[in-house]
């Protein structure tokens, strides 16, 4: 099986941390401008999921979901997530901690690709939901 999505150790560390300060937690990568196209980290009551969220896989053990035309533009790419220091958006757990999410990709191998095609497309947040 690919993965679609990974964290760096950094980041796993981190949402260890951000879930014993809020509980269980999801990812959001959507396709607005600024920091919309980050990774947001939320509590997992606080972010409304539909059908145009495609669910990637888990990380730290919290689900992580992308806009369907991020999808769309990112859906030959693994996707790891990694934090660096600096200031994220305010609506993101990892604000205050002085760091934030960010996404570092590569292409897929012709084999990853084959393997992926052959699993058929992700499930939408409806078909998968996070809890």
């Amino acid at each position: 099986m690919v993965d679609r999505v990974t964290a760096t150790p950094d980041t796993i560390t981190l949402i260890k941390k951000l879930e014993s300060l809020h509980g269980p937690l999801m990812f959001h990568q959507s396709g607005g401008c600024c920091d919309g196209s980050a990774p947001m980290c939320y509590p997992r009551t606080d972010f409304k999921l539909g059908a145009q969220d495609i669910f990637l896989g888990v990380i730290g053990g919290q689900p992580f979901y992308i806009g369907k035309d991020q999808f769309e533009y990112w859906q030959h790419t693994h996707l790891v997530i990694d934090v660096v220091p600096g200031r994220g958006s305010g609506f993101s757990v990892e604000a205050p901690e002085g760091v934030r999410f960010l996404t570092r990709s590569r292409i897929y191998t012709d084999e990853e690709n084959d393997a992926l095609d052959a699993a058929g497309p992700p499930p939408n947040a409806l078909e998968r939901p996070p809890v």
